[in-house]
């Protein structure tokens, strides 16, 4: 008798300490609870949240930024979480399409296709105190976001807090549109100049928060030597609301800019690199610029059919999807979404709202 109360008090005295620690914990992380608003689930795998507040980009960059995924991980879950959660963010392949057209009213629109594997999408619109309103997408599996995380639950939206800082494109407020594409080559990109260190995608974060047009955005790039997420070849499509658009490529230690108005997976840059890429994304690439050589406008309607064109089930690929396709009107600050290819279901958002 006297050794079950025994265990009857072990057991009382374990399960008080759990609630203590999870008090404890809850409490810690109460004021990121509190910055989400209107978390959404708009179909199975694909989020929507708004974030209000500090994420720590000033105490990021202070302390010399990152210089691979690890340290932006453990940024993230030191600075935001307290150490109470370790990302392991896994960025591998993926390919993609980028567009910039003129519409007959005179708007400025950016088309993005983003092809992967079945993931689990976060459309991500922050609100900081300090830098431009913004509306990003992230790919959750990156974080090592489970796809059996339970949907609606309070991990599921704490954890999406993380993808503040691994955004794969986006527009801001002043029209400031960015996209990472991957280029299938050995190179990685990973410079080494003795400038302070940035990530792939903690760079489009820089970006959106601090650049009104591609000029500014430009200037912040170079800045920094980029490393790519996950080792890999990419290069960022920039546009702005005035129309300008490039490409930003990393070849021997160098940051290589290139006006473009369409971008896929190959280099764009003058020189022994220009073409390397998938042979595919040669053939989305001359099908977007058929297109844009037999109009003089493009509306966002013909955006979205071009994506369509364009996305993965025309190439037969028995490993990727288009996992989201974003037409972005960068003079109206107007965003439609369209997710794993069903053109006939949007989604919509609007900055400075």
């Amino acid at each position: 008798m006297k050794k079950r109360k025994r265990w009857k008090m072990i057991l009382a005295v374990s399960i008080g300490i759990i609630i203590i620690v999870f008090i404890l914990v809850y409490m810690m992380l109460r004021p990121k609870l509190q910055a989400i608003g209107n978390f959404q689930v708009l179909e199975e795998d694909f989020y929507s949240m708004e974030y209000r507040g500090d994420y720590g980009l000033d105490r990021f960059l202070d302390g010399g930024g990152a210089s691979s995924d690890l340290e932006a991980a453990q940024f993230v879950a030191e600075d935001m979480f307290y150490g109470i959660y370790d990302f392991d963010a896994a960025m591998e392949g993926f390919g993609c399409s980028t567009i910039t057209a003129q519409s007959q009213e005179g708007n400025t629109l950016f088309g993005r296709n983003f092809d992967w594997g079945k993931c689990k999408t976060l459309i991500l619109h922050t609100k900081p105190k300090s830098g431009y309103e913004s509306i990003a997408t992230a790919n959750l599996g990156f974080l090592s976001f489970g796809m059996n995380l339970p949907q609606e639950s309070i991990m599921t939206r704490i954890l999406s807090i993380a993808s503040i800082y691994a955004p794969l494109d986006g527009m801001n407020e002043k029209g400031l549109c960015v996209a990472i594409l991957m280029i299938e080559d050995n190179e990685k990109v990973d410079q080494q100049t003795e400038k302070p260190d940035i990530t792939s995608t903690t760079a489009v974060r820089l970006l959106l928060d601090r650049a009104a047009d591609v000029e500014e955005a430009l200037k912040l790039l170079s800045q920094y030597d980029m490393h790519a997420s996950a080792g890999m070849a990419l290069h960022f499509a920039l546009a702005d609301a005035a129309g300008n658009s490039v490409a930003v490529e990393y070849i021997d230690n160098q940051m290589i800019v290139t006006k473009a108005d369409i971008v896929t997976n190959f280099y764009l840059a003058e020189g022994e690199k220009y073409g390397i890429g998938t042979e595919e994304s040669h053939t989305r690439y001359e099908m977007l610029k058929s297109l844009k050589s037999k109009n003089k406008s493009l509306s966002m309607e013909q955006i979205r059919d071009a994506l369509n064109n364009v996305s993965k089930h025309n190439f037969n690929s028995s490993f990727a999807s288009t996992e989201w396709s974003t037409v972005f009107n960068q003079t109206k600050n107007e965003i439609v979404y369209y997710h794993r290819e069903n053109f006939d279901k949007e989604y919509r958002f609007s900055l400075g709202g």
